[in-house]
């Protein structure tokens, strides 16, 4: 298949995702909500692409969710080339993909996090991956979630689901703190063996993602909270905060490569706490 066939494909599925995530943010709002959206460019002197983020503050399901769609283009840097397949025999590239992070107003509903990229260099590949950070531990929340991966994974290839969730679970960890992010979902990174295939994969990805988070929302969304609940929901958003600013490869690649910042950065809680 042709390279820029591939490319719209990618990109056209981002961007009708973000919409469709967008719509079912709205609808658990009750549909009195509007999701603020910017527009960016990569280079404001040349074409090299850029996005829209969408952010929703202070709903009353949502604390602050955002949704974000990216198609960049242009050089890595030379200090970045090494540190990507292909780009050091050119260092031309192509990206696009698709963020969500969601904080949550009910400290007993998990903040959720999903992504999905296609990146060409002389190579192109997929990436991607969804996980959940609870800061109170439900077992039959965890078992249902890792059920439901499982599920979608094995509609795909049998050894996928083992694979992606020890990537993750090696990924989402603080090895200052010795602690897991959260209880893990599914992870993977150049992802080229197949484009159908490969395409088909990431997806069912987002559209399990979408049924994974409002299902989760909609079973706690009416629960009674107390403050106490409120405060450990916001040390381990200090842990969520560690972890994006120091290892998150997201945000490296983001601001490396001349991303937005704010939109890089929309995957922060509105407010978190340390001891």
């Amino acid at each position: 298949m042709n390279l820029e066939i591939k490319k719209n494909l990618t990109s056209n599925w981002f961007k009708i995702l973000q919409n469709a995530i967008c719509d079912s943010i709205v609808k658990l709002e009750n549909n009195k909500v509007t999701l603020n959206s910017t527009t960016w460019k990569r280079n404001e002197k040349k074409d090299e692409g850029g996005g829209e983020y969408r952010i929703l503050r202070n709903g009353k399901v949502f604390d602050k969710v955002g949704v974000n769609f990216s198609k960049v283009y242009g050089k890595f840097p030379k200090q970045f080339q090494k540190n990507i397949p292909g780009a050091q025999k050119n260092p031309k590239f192509w990206a696009s993909g698709i963020s969500v992070v969601m904080h949550m107003k009910n400290p007993l509903i998990p903040a959720m996090h999903f992504n999905t990229r296609y990146i060409c260099t002389t190579h192109d590949w997929f990436g991607g991956g969804m996980d959940v950070t609870p800061s109170k531990i439900d077992k039959n929340e965890k078992k249902e979630f890792n059920k439901i991966l499982k599920k979608m994974c094995d509609r795909h290839n049998k050894n996928y689901y083992l694979k992606y969730k020890k990537w993750c679970d090696q990924y989402f960890y603080l090895p200052h703190r010795k602690e897991p992010r959260g209880i893990g979902g599914i992870f993977f990174d150049y992802k080229k063996n197949n484009f159908e295939k490969d395409f088909k994969f990431v997806r069912d990805v987002g559209v399990t993602f979408q049924l994974i988070f409002q299902s989760i929302i909609l079973k706690k969304m009416k629960k009674k909270w107390t403050k106490e609940d409120k405060e450990i929901q916001y040390i381990k958003r200090g842990r969520y905060t560690e972890f994006n600013l120091l290892h998150d490869r997201g945000t490296k690649f983001g601001l490396q490569t001349g991303g937005n910042v704010e939109g890089i950065l929309m995957s922060l809680p509105p407010l978190a706490k340390w001891k």
